[in-house]
Order: structure tokens, then C-alpha cells, then sequence
């Protein structure tokens, strides 16, 4: 019987790519996906996807959506304290592991197994350890489409925000910037991919910095 696991999902190509991988592989079963929402914006926390184009992303998977909700500005102590209840919640009945899309930061997957544990759940970990720039083409070639919704002005030019991740944009991006953005250096939103019912009809909207950061809004088509 295959293991039933829950999914980390950001919305980005990252975890899109890893969720495919899962998918397709008959030790496990998929039975929702996981994801962090920062109330009163209502949107995925870090990445600042808008919660609705994160809803069209399950409807499309056609699987459940486990949403951990904290509020802006979080601390680490509330943070693990949400977790810890989604973890232990009835939402998890019978699911004992948690996939996640890390590529390859050792003390970020330090810490996901570090409080895993405390919850009596193990992490697995598809990809990692994959050669990040071999991945990017490899996800590109595959039919996984995404916009880049954030950009850390620190480690890539703000005009990076809203662009396609396509080959072009990794052609275009500066010498040490990770292929996949691991180090944070951007994320994505992934609005087609092979296991996708359908594309998911959106736009670009406003370019705005925040915290930070460069976002660049996305809307529903």
C-alpha cells in the first residue's frame, strides 16, 4: 500500500516540480497539500501569491488544501505553534510524512525535521540534492509555466519581478544567482504544469516593494 503524505506547496515551480515527481510515484499517495497563508492579506506568506490563484492551483490538482494561517509579521514561536496544530490536527489522521521541495540548504531541512519530529511525522525530500540548474531547464521542458511574483532586490535587479521563468529569464540571470532561486533570491507562480486539469487564466498587475522586497501582483484572468 502506497504511504499517504501531505505536500508543502508554495504555489511555486519548486514544489510543483516535486509534487509531480510524487505523484508518479506509486509508494506514495498524495492526500493534500500544505501551505502557510499570512492573514489579512490573504496571501501565501512569502511569496505573496493571492489565496484565491492558490485555491484554482488545488481546484485544478484536484486535492485538498491544508492552510496554516499566521498573522503579519508572525514570530518563529507562533509560527511552530500553528504548524504543531496542522500537524496534529484531524486533517492529518493517518498521514505521517510531509514532502517538501528543498533543494539544498541543510539547516532549512534541518529545522523541517527537527519539528516533524516533534510532532511524531518524518519529512521527505524528492529533490534534493538535484543539480539546481540542470532542474530549472529540465522543469521549463516539461511544461511547468510560472511568473516570478517576488524578487529580493539584494541578489537580482527588480525587473526580474513579473517575468516569465522561461529560458530567456535563466539566460538573463547573473552570474551566482541560484537557477532555482534556493537561496531566496526569487519565487514563482506556477499556473500550468503536466498534473494541472487545466491552465490557471492570469495576469500580471502592479510591481510594488514591500518589507524589502519586489513583488509583482498576479490576478486572476
Amino acid at each position: 500500500m502506497p504511504a499517504p503524505v501531505a505536500f508543502s506547496w508554495s504555489a511555486g515551480k519548486d514544489s510543483a516540480f516535486g509534487l509531480w515527481t510524487v505523484l508518479r510515484d506509486p509508494r506514495y499517495e498524495v492526500r493534500a497539500l500544505l501551505t502557510t497563508i499570512t492573514d489579512a492579506y490573504d496571501r501565501v506568506s512569502i511569496s505573496g501569491v493571492r489565496e484565491e490563484l492558490l485555491d484554482r492551483q488545488a481546484s485544478v490538482l484536484q486535492l485538498p488544501l491544508i492552510k496554516v494561517r499566521i498573522p503579519p509579521g508572525c514570530t518563529n514561536d507562533v509560527y511552530e505553534e500553528r504548524w504543531g496544530a496542522a500537524l496534529g490536527g484531524e486533517d492529518f489522521a493517518g498521514i505521517e510524512h510531509v514532502v517538501f521541495a528543498d533543494l539544498f540548504l541543510e539547516d532549512v531541512r534541518a529545522y523541517r525535521e527537527e519539528r516533524l519530529a516533534l510532532a511524531g511525522k518524518r519529512g521527505l525530500f524528492p529533490l534534493w540534492r538535484r543539480d539546481t540548474g540542470t532542474l530549472a531547464r529540465d522543469m521549463i521542458a516539461a511544461g511547468f509555466r510560472a511568473v516570478v511574483v517576488c524578487v529580493d532586490p539584494r541578489a537580482l535587479d527588480a525587473s526580474f519581478a513579473g517575468r516569465a521563468f522561461d529560458s530567456s529569464f535563466l539566460d538573463d540571470l547573473p552570474s551566482g544567482i541560484d537557477p532555482c532561486g534556493e537561496n531566496g533570491e526569487f519565487h514563482t507562480f506556477v499556473w500550468a504544469a503536466p498534473m494541472f486539469l487545466t491552465p490557471i487564466p492570469c495576469r500580471t498587475g502592479d510591481v510594488i516593494t514591500r518589507d524589502g522586497f519586489v513583488f509583482c501582483d498576479v490576478l486572476p484572468a
